[in-house]
């Protein structure tokens, strides 16, 4: 699997934005054609890899309410749809600042995407990496395997283009655009706010 640099700073721009709070959210990819049956598969060639294009930062503080959780989920559902993207992915960070762990929450919420995803991720957001210069990845990448959550390779690199995230993060985080971040909270307490988040969207392009 790979982030974009769009999909990784907003998770990072959640994060910031409410750094006394655990955060969640979920990774979308593109929709894409059934695999070819394996007989059909070329010789020798991997599979591809899901690229996770885009970030909807769910919530902040309260993470467990399921009627919030599901109103969330048929609302994305149906943007996805609308899309042709495809729920694909849930990140979480934890609201201790050595805790990288994945509850109860997080591995309930990614089991039941990966009900619906064949090469699901959960992301645990690592506290300890977090700082304004974002010299490295600061996320934990864990794979459903066997109906249980391993992590994987810590040190491979998940970015799509991790020196272009680094410097985009970092400007975005200097320029303090995680305070116009809409969550789904923000967007439950006023609807007006758009949770796709159109403007970060353009200032991660313009960056770029």
């Amino acid at each position: 699997m790979k982030l974009t640099t769009q999909a990784y700073c907003k998770m990072v721009l959640h994060g910031a934005k409410y750094p006394h709070c655990a955060v969640n959210g979920l990774l979308v990819a593109e929709k894409q054609p059934p695999p070819p049956r394996k007989d059909q598969q070329p010789h020798g060639q991997p599979p591809p890899h899901t690229l996770f294009v885009d970030c909807i930062p769910l919530f902040h503080g309260t993470l467990a309410l399921a009627p919030m959780l599901e109103v969330a989920l048929t609302l994305i559902d149906s943007w996805c749809k609308e899309n042709s993207y495809v729920i694909a992915g849930y990140y979480q960070a934890n609201e201790r600042v050595k805790d990288a762990s994945p509850n109860q929450v997080a591995e309930k919420v990614a089991s039941r995407i990966a009900e619906d995803f064949s090469d699901p991720a959960l992301i645990m957001v690592d506290n300890t990496k977090f700082t304004m210069e974002c010299r490295e990845p600061a996320i934990h990448v864990y794979e459903h395997h066997e109906n249980k959550w391993r992590c994987k390779d810590p040190h491979f690199d998940y970015c799509e283009d991790w020196s272009e995230a680094q410097r985009i993060a970092t400007s975005l985080l200097d320029s303090k655009s995680y305070e116009i971040l809409v969550d789904f909270d923000n967007h439950l307490d006023d609807i007006r706010n758009d949770w796709t988040n159109p403007e970060i969207n353009k200032a991660v392009l313009h960056l770029c």
